[in-house]
């Protein structure tokens, strides 16, 4: 990071200014930008060609007036945080056309840590590409360097900044990941890479032996079709000081590193898309790691079952009884309902660990995609101070998430004639409400939040890594020492 400079002589290959909408007098940077090119940004505004809005960026080739032979002039909005995360995709998708090695850019005098964090957040995020498995690819390559020049702004921020990319980045990898390159196996040996040599972070695999112990019936009735063994991903993170003493923060993530639906099958035209089945686990992993990795002075457990679902001869039918690790038994209606079957004693295992607070994220229903498609999460909550708080970390995260009901009316949809609960309902009606419904049973009456990013976490066949700034934001304000 530079503290100051003067725009004329700021060397990159994209200059980037900044511009409110709607614009109005053009002040600081970018005023020095039209200067230098002649009035051409303050007649592009003039024209309605630039109007500030978040996200929209203009090029201009600056010739001999710049050191920088690129400028972008890019709207930010309001100026709210996600104004300033579509500014930096705005300026990614310029990147995503010409070479462009180094961007930096110059804030308003006013941008602080968390306007330019998150436009760092954006255009980290927004050149993100997929590419393990191309072999040759006519597009430029992603920036190399952004330089920020401001005093405002710390390198410790950028620093943070640029590891929540790499986390959203890497849930979106993992859950991107081909489904015969990330088996569960897989999928906990990152885990337990990503934990190597951070402090005070652990990893503990639980596979068949020890999940029998358990009587994890949920989790290994869903895996007994599939060649590939379960794994219960145990991550633990003990800061040598936590703000609040006693309080444990559990997070649950679903991981089904491939869905067929089981015996129950899917519909084969877009299955391919069912790797991506275990993004709410992704998030879970990298987030934790993330936190961690940050310092931030919060316990925390999380725990994430992970397993393909198959169909087999030894898969779990229609009508099967399990038994989950609560004891609790549960009469199998349909084996495409299983991501409820693993997080019921992936929640448990949580709780009976230590956990004070529970949230989960699952890809889990498609009916919260028809109530909220690919904007807002499903959030379901069983203590409304504990949901409010996540609620308010979805908002300020930019993972948005929109309360959902709950409700005792809507238990005779998890009722079933043969066991204490059925995973599913023949009803066609308030999908993802019995399927939270179904999972209260498994929270040991701690306060728990379940999120459904079913819609969310894969949009249009890719990961989106939805979650893991979500989970950051609780767990900053779970950093701070709670209110007397």
């Amino acid at each position: 990071m530079r503290k100051s400079a003067d725009v004329a002589s700021v060397k990159a290959d994209l200059l980037v200014v900044c511009l409110p909408g709607p614009p109005g007098d053009l002040t600081g940077a970018v005023a020095d930008v039209d200067a230098a090119l002649g009035g051409r940004v303050r007649a592009a505004v003039a024209d309605g060609e630039i109007d500030g809005k978040a996200g929209a960026a203009t090029r201009f080739h600056s010739g001999s007036a710049l050191a920088a032979p690129r400028v972008a002039v890019v709207g930010v909005g309001e100026g709210s945080a996600e104004d300033w995360r579509s500014a930096g995709g705005g300026v990614a998708s310029l990147t995503s056309r010409v070479a462009t090695k180094v961007v930096a850019i110059v804030p308003p005098a006013d941008a602080g840590t968390a306007e330019v964090g998150a436009f760092v957040e954006g255009l980290g995020t927004g050149v993100y590409r997929f590419d393990r498995f191309t072999t040759s690819s006519d597009a430029p390559a992603p920036p190399e360097r952004l330089y920020v020049h401001s005093a405002a702004v710390r390198t410790a921020d950028l620093k943070r900044a640029d590891r929540v990319v790499d986390a959203v980045n890497g849930a979106r990898d993992l859950s991107n990941t081909p489904a015969n390159h990330l088996t569960p196996t897989d999928l906990a040996d990152h885990a337990k890479a990503l934990a190597d040599g951070i402090a005070g972070l652990s990893v503990t695999v639980l596979g068949p032996s020890k999940l029998e112990k358990l009587g994890a019936g949920g989790l290994l009735g869903v895996a007994r079709g599939s060649d590939e063994p379960a794994r219960m991903i145990v991550m633990r993170y003990r800061p040598s000081s936590p703000a609040r003493p006693g309080e444990v923060l559990g997070l649950v993530g679903k991981a089904v590193t491939f869905d067929t639906g089981g015996i129950s099958i899917k519909p084969s035209n877009g299955m391919e898309e069912m790797k991506m089945d275990m993004g709410g686990g992704a998030a879970v992993i990298e987030a934790t790691a993330l936190i961690a990795a940050l310092g931030l002075p919060v316990e925390i457990i999380s725990v994430v079952p992970a397993t393909e679902n198959m169909p087999s001869g030894r898969a779990v039918k229609p009508g099967d009884v399990l038994t989950a690790l609560n004891g609790k038994t549960i009469e199998v209606i349909n084996t495409d309902a299983e991501g409820r079957l693993i997080l019921a004693d992936a929640l448990t295992h949580a709780a009976r660990e230590g956990a004070t607070r529970l949230i989960d994220f699952a890809t889990l229903t498609g009916a919260i995609v028809v109530a909220l498609g690919e904007v807002y999460a499903g959030l379901f909550g069983s203590d409304d101070e504990w949901t409010r708080l996540v609620r308010e970390a979805a908002d300020s995260s930019g993972d948005l998430a929109w309360p959902m009901p709950l409700h005792a009316r809507y238990a005779p949809l998890i009722a079933s004639q043969v066991a204490d609960l059925s995973n599913s309902s023949n009803k066609r009606q308030a999908g993802a409400v019995y399927a939270a419904q179904f999972l209260r049973e498994f929270t040991e009456g701690v306060p728990w939040c379940h999120v459904d990013v079913a819609g969310t976490a894969m949009v249009s066949g890719k990961g989106t890594g939805f979650g893991v700034r979500l989970i950051l934001a609780v767990a900053e304000r779970l950093a701070e020492p709670a209110p007397l």
